[in-house]
């Protein structure tokens, strides 16, 4: 029976040390990923990885799903392999052989109260952008060109330089070298 420990924060930037199992876990899976749903990598290898009596700790509820529903479903799935959930901060666990009204109810409070974050997160972002916008300083991402590569090596058989081939493509030089050399490709 193995203690496995499950490790998320949302942003590359961010630090995981206060999630910190130390050596109480045989195992850790970790990620830097949003937990807006549950097409994590992590979190899949470890549903896949865990085994009838381990057991998975996590640092939060929110740190496993910011969705009741994915939060649930997670839950159930690992209970249904007869793996126990324990939410350090919250001091719950979720074990398939016990059933805890009360706990179930905290579980239930404790995911409808990181959904709302998140989407209260959600709001403020749409409403910031929508001030930015207004000032004229917030400016949509540029995407980047669809770049015809057969038309770029055509234009090198005709001769054109790869000043002239990014000209007249609008694209950088170094694009035109890059696709050239076949360091970019169509795939």
């Amino acid at each position: 029976m193995a203690t496995v420990g499950y490790i998320r924060v949302s942003s590359l930037t961010q630090n995981t040390d206060r999630q910190d199992f130390g050596d109480k876990v045989d195992k850790t899976f970790e990620e830097k990923l949003s937990g807006k749903d549950t097409k994590r990598p992590e979190l899949q290898a470890m549903i896949g990885y865990v085994r009838e009596g381990d057991t998975v700790l996590v640092h939060s509820i929110d740190r496993l799903a910011r969705d009741l529903r994915d939060l649930q479903d997670i839950i159930s799935t690992l209970n249904a392999k007869g793996v126990a959930i324990t939410f350090l901060s919250e001091n719950l666990t979720f074990r398939a052989d016990a059933e805890d009204a009360f706990a179930k109810l905290q579980l239930q409070m404790m995911g409808a109260f990181a959904e709302f974050e998140r989407n209260i997160i959600r709001k403020r972002q749409a409403e910031g952008i929508a001030k930015a916008k207004e000032k004229g300083v917030y400016r949509d991402r540029k995407r980047k060109p669809t770049i015809d590569y057969d038309k770029v090596h055509q234009l090198k058989a005709e001769g054109l330089s790869t000043y002239k081939i990014a000209e007249a493509m609008g694209i950088s030089r170094m694009s035109v070298h890059r696709i050239l050399s076949g360091v970019v490709t169509t795939t």
